[in-house]
């Protein structure tokens, strides 16, 4: 059988186990502690996180919806004013065409009037 000091002295051994697991325990416990109160501010954070993009994401989208209107807008009115200058064009050419005939008649008046005369070497 053992001997008493044997006896001894593995019972002090283990009871020095038992306080150092006692005081592992009670540090993991605070580890632990910590480890939940770090992720719920990580949780916080991650949530903060994706509100802040999600308002971004609404921001940009709506900035990107009023430059598309803008472009939109600024596209048909330049369509509006090309499609005035075609039509004013349109209107100087239809008046330099009604001139050239004026002209052409002109023309034709005074060499019908020429003619008539005896022509230019008459006088």
């Amino acid at each position: 059988m053992s001997k008493p000091e044997d006896l001894e002295s593995r019972m002090s051994a283990v009871e020095a186990e038992v306080r150092e697991l006692k005081d592992k325990y009670r540090h993991t416990r605070q580890d632990a502690a910590a480890a939940r109160v770090l992720a719920g501010g990580a949780d916080s954070d991650v949530a903060e996180i994706r509100t802040e993009i999600r308002e971004f994401r609404q921001a940009t989208t709506s900035s990107f919806n009023a430059m598309r209107e803008d472009l939109n807008d600024l596209r048909q009115r330049v369509e509006n004013g090309f499609a005035q200058v075609d039509d004013n064009f349109a209107e100087v050419r239809g008046r330099l065409d009604a001139t050239a005939a004026g002209q052409q008649q002109i023309v034709d008046l005074l060499t019908r009037l020429i003619d008539e005369q005896g022509g230019p070497a008459a006088g």
